[in-house]
């Protein structure tokens, strides 16, 4: 799409990307190990965006996300996205996630439920998977079932939902441990 823009900048686990039109901020790009490849993987998603300075909706959006990656609090509801492609359902999901605050999480399931549609906790899942606005809508306080942080959607980078729910103080979910992955049900009692 003609009239996307980008800025590449810093924060205190490395430099990100944001991306957006003139309807809103289209995508966040978190940082890869190195920024060339954060500014690959910015291009991958948005290939006609041009690097040029940040407007005051975005800069209201990288001051925030700044923020929240130094442990502070960040408040995004003045900050303006571009949903233009997004699907409806993914756009219902994102609403809803972006009202999950600060060291509070929810599950898939709880997002499909809060949908009116208990049975789509997969569809949910794939919606979070393609967040392009990560930390603005916060996928990161998106959890599986029992509280597993898996990892961010492909604009995370390196950076996993541990790690974002750690800088922002929240109590870290449990780690799944092989057995988890082996024996998803509870292995049957022993009676004695």
């Amino acid at each position: 799409m003609a009239g996307w823009a980008y800025s590449i900048f810093d924060t205190v686990i490395g430099r990100c990307g944001i991306a957006w039109s003139a309807a809103g901020i289209v995508g966040v790009q978190l940082p890869q190990a190195r920024e060339i490849e954060t500014r690959k993987r910015l291009f991958k998603h948005f290939p006609e965006a041009r690097e040029t300075r940040a407007p005051a909706n975005v800069e209201l959006a990288i001051e925030g996300i700044a923020a929240l990656l130094r442990g502070q609090s960040a408040d995004f509801s003045g900050v303006t996205l571009d949903m233009n492609g997004i699907p409806a359902f993914s756009q219902r999901v994102y609403r809803i996630t972006r009202e999950i605050g600060r060291g509070a999480t929810l599950t898939y399931n709880e997002i499909a439920v809060k949908l009116g549609a208990s049975g789509a906790v997969h569809a949910v899942s794939q919606a979070i998977g393609r967040n392009p606005f990560v930390i603005i809508i916060p996928c990161h306080r998106v959890l599986e079932k029992g509280g597993y942080a898996d990892q961010i959607s492909p604009y995370g980078g390196i950076i996993s939902k541990r790690r974002l729910l750690s800088i922002e103080g929240t109590p870290l979910p449990s780690t799944r441990t092989l057995f988890d992955v082996l024996l998803p049900v509870a292995p049957p009692r022993l009676s004695g």
